[in-house]
């Protein structure tokens, strides 16, 4: 139960049972979040049969709604009082009405004509959506004021991303497999694998109610305002202008998200097109992961063979094989499993440098690895491994302290104007967020259509070579845009702790 009496650092210690419990909230969002961005493009055109620019407008349409729901959230979540507290109790109100509408944008309604197939896409993302903001933005909230502790808070996080990138690895490769194992078992004809999505998807919305009811009832939020001052919309806002840490860090996050949107798109093309396929197939073949490796004309079984991690090919035939897929999901999860590792480092590294220099430094690096890129060579597999490992090991330790961040800045509001307004910190910031996204998409789809970029064909030298800027250079140019602002960012480890003490001072004043 949140209480009005500040408490003490030394109170607001967070247990690790809290910690996951907090974690597992994000462990549920990217439930929908990575499905979102690695299947729901294929679902609508090869499921249910929507033309694929129709596709594109239903998501850039949800997605921009949400971004611009984001804010109003946020001021709904900073004006909510309940004895749970201010963020905790949409978590547990979004709960039910997110599994149910998660399952239901994943089934395909029979009968329906196609202009009614749209209609209902575009209803159920857009609910999703709406959802997905009224649950997510007062959750990010909520790591805010469950503790006023830099350390706790960078600690927390830290939990955090562990759990999302081991959800991220449930979605990545569990999900296909499901689909076609459902499908198999329960589905008919050629509405199998419509089944086999619903079946998964409501397996996924499970779960998902299931973390959301833990992260409630494990929670606690402890950070309250040192008292309590009338505020309007208005003034939120001119806060948050007046606030040039939360300016550097909106911009950064628009920048930070796009880059992520576009190239995690065009990486996709790296290794379909650009990446030589003999050459991935020999290195999966070094790990067990083709028929040849395990005898000519054998099926391995097991759980590589669920998973779809197996080259049913010829390394000499391996026209329409799935070598590139069974490859780029090999690499994603050796990327996650280094996030994992890394992550854990990162409350150790803030607490003896701060979380804006470590960020800093990630970024910087970031920025070279993946300039890098574009010297490799298209049979240089090696090479796009280790930079991928070496891009993970300085990106990963910067993943929980942004979100961090976004709480320092919460807090230098307060700090400077009395007032605490955490849930429009963070919406404003989800806005970011989803409007890079959207845009990094959005850049990817011109700049492959500018150097000529045709689907599921071979693809000629201009092609290529936008494939290989849109994996390597563009983003690394926007990678240094984000270190150059993060450079500008006021808040320093010593003004981080100076803040925390004078807010500490205020509460405990307001207390007597």
């Amino acid at each position: 139960m949140a209480s009005s009496e500040p408490k003490p650092i030394a109170s607001q210690r967070i247990s690790a049972a809290e910690k996951i419990g907090y974690s597992l909230g994000d462990a549920a969002a990217n439930f929908v979040f990575m499905t979102m961005i690695l299947f729901q493009v294929n679902f609508y055109t090869d499921v249910m049969g929507i033309a694929a620019t129709t596709a594109g407008f239903i998501l850039l349409g949800a997605r921009l709604w949400d971004a611009f729901f984001d804010p109003v959230m946020g001021v709904l979540a900073d004006r909510t009082r309940t004895r749970w507290g201010r963020f905790r109790p949409w978590i547990l109100m979004t709960a039910i009405p997110w599994g149910v509408v998660m399952y239901l944008a994943y089934a395909t309604p029979a009968g329906f004509s196609a202009g009614q197939m749209v209609a209902y896409a575009l209803i159920t993302n857009v609910l999703l959506m709406t959802l997905y903001s009224a649950n997510n933005m007062p959750y990010s909230a909520l790591g805010g004021v469950m503790t006023g502790d830099s350390y706790e808070r960078t600690s927390l996080n830290s939990y955090r991303f562990v759990a999302v990138n081991l959800a991220q690895l449930v979605v990545a490769g569990f999900t296909l497999p499901l689909v076609a194992k459902f499908a198999a078992l329960y589905g008919e004809g050629e509405t199998a694998r419509a089944t086999g999505w619903q079946m998964t998807m409501g397996l996924w919305a499970v779960l998902c109610v299931v973390f959301f009811v833990i992260t409630f009832a494990t929670t606690c939020e402890r950070v309250e305002p040192a008292a309590e001052h009338r505020s309007n919309v208005r003034q939120d806002f001119a806060d948050l202008l007046a606030n040039s840490p939360w300016a550097v860090m909106f911009v950064m996050t628009l920048v930070h998200f796009a880059i992520l949107s576009l190239r995690g798109g065009a990486l996709y093309n790296y290794y379909h097109y650009y990446a030589d396929k003999a050459a991935l197939y020999d290195w999966l073949s070094k790990l067990g992961l083709t028929t040849a490796s395990t005898g000519e004309g054998s099926r391995p079984g097991g759980l590589l063979e669920f998973l779809g991690w197996v080259v049913h090919a010829d390394r000499n035939n391996l026209a329409g094989s799935n070598v590139a897929d069974v490859a780029q999901s090999v690499v994603n999860v050796i990327e996650k499993a280094v996030f994992i590792v890394v992550i854990v480092l990162s409350p150790v590294l803030s607490n003896r440098f701060g979380k804006k220099a470590i960020a800093i430094v990630g970024f910087a690096g970031t920025t070279v690895l993946t300039a890098l890129f574009y010297l490799i060579e298209p049979q240089q597999v090696g090479w796009m491994i280790a930079l991928t490992v070496a891009g993970a090991v300085a990106y990963g330790p910067t993943i929980p302290l942004l979100w961090a961040m976004f709480a320092d800045v919460a807090d230098y509001s307060e700090w400077r104007t009395g007032r605490r307004a955490t849930g429009i910190v963070f919406a404003t910031i989800g806005f970011a967020l989803k409007a890079g996204l959207s845009l990094g998409a959005f850049f990817l789809t011109q700049l492959l259509a500018l150097y000529g970029y045709v689907a599921n064909q071979v693809q000629d030298a201009q092609a290529l070579q936008g494939i290989r800027l849109s994996a390597s250079l563009y983003p690394a140019v926007l990678f240094a845009v984000c270190t150059g602002l993060l450079a500008i960012y006021k808040i320093n480890r010593g003004l981080t702790l100076q803040i925390s003490m004078d807010l500490l001072a205020r509460r405990a004043q307001s207390a007597r």
